[in-house]
């Protein structure tokens, strides 16, 4: 699926979060957005998304509009933070439910759960907990296989590794390399850990105040220009 933001401003009162004149992320790309905490990642991805409002320009998926459509959505998995989730389910009955959003027989749904399952390292799935009661964590793997299971032509994540234990790190990085391979999901990911998104994504932007300061491929040069940059942007905040 095809990414092609315009023109785009996210603007809260007197504070601007977003400005990205033009972007395009092609069909099938694993791009990465990469800035420190502030830096509008989750901003852009919350307009991607049509979560909120953009104050000027607008995002197109496979040429239309985010605000104005919904095909895009049938073919769309995301996880964000604990608010896609439903706390007071079981990772059992969101599933089912996820499942019956996206049209799964039960049979396909079991299949998808049992191909995500060595991301939960026994820890999600028959322990009778609630969504809620579960860790930061545990709550995020719920989550990324809800995304996962609907096989969309668009994923993306917020921080996707963040609060996951090395093991489940490890493991959905080859899972996300594995579904990249195809070249049939348009993969976008944030995050400010740089050996993670590099190692994941093809390309990466790196956000600052808002504004796209460098969108480059990725390599191990360009990963010490990155690891160079955001030492200087440590030392001068």
């Amino acid at each position: 699926m095809r990414i092609e933001a315009t023109g785009l401003v996210k603007r809260y009162k007197m504070h601007t979060a977003l400005i990205i004149d033009a972007l395009t992320i092609e069909p099938g790309e694993r791009f990465g957005l990469v800035g420190n905490n502030g830096a509008g990642k989750t901003t852009f991805l919350r307009l991607l998304l049509d979560l909120i409002e953009a104050t000027e320009g607008h995002v197109c998926i496979d040429a239309e509009v985010v605000a104005q459509g919904t095909v895009w959505k049938k073919r769309t998995g995301s996880y964000l933070d604990e608010g896609f989730l439903i706390d007071y389910l079981t990772p059992e009955e969101y599933f089912a439910f996820i499942g019956k959003v996206y049209g799964l027989a039960v049979e396909q749904l079991e299949e998808r759960l049992a191909r995500y399952r060595p991301l939960f390292n026994e820890e999600v799935l028959g322990q009778n907990k609630y969504i809620g009661d579960l860790s930061q964590g545990n709550m995020k793997k719920v989550g990324i296989v809800a995304a996962l299971m609907a096989e969309p032509g668009l994923l993306i994540f917020d921080e996707p590794f963040a609060n996951l234990d090395p093991s489940t790190q490890i493991r959905l990085k080859n899972l996300l390399l594995e579904l990249g391979e195809k070249g049939e999901t348009t993969l976008i990911i944030s995050s400010h850990d740089l050996s993670h998104i590099t190692e994941v994504c093809r390309r990466i932007a790196v956000l600052e105040d808002g504004k796209i300061v460098q969108d480059i491929e990725t390599s191990e040069e360009t990963l010490k220009e990155l690891q160079a940059y955001f030492a200087v942007e440590e030392e001068n905040p």
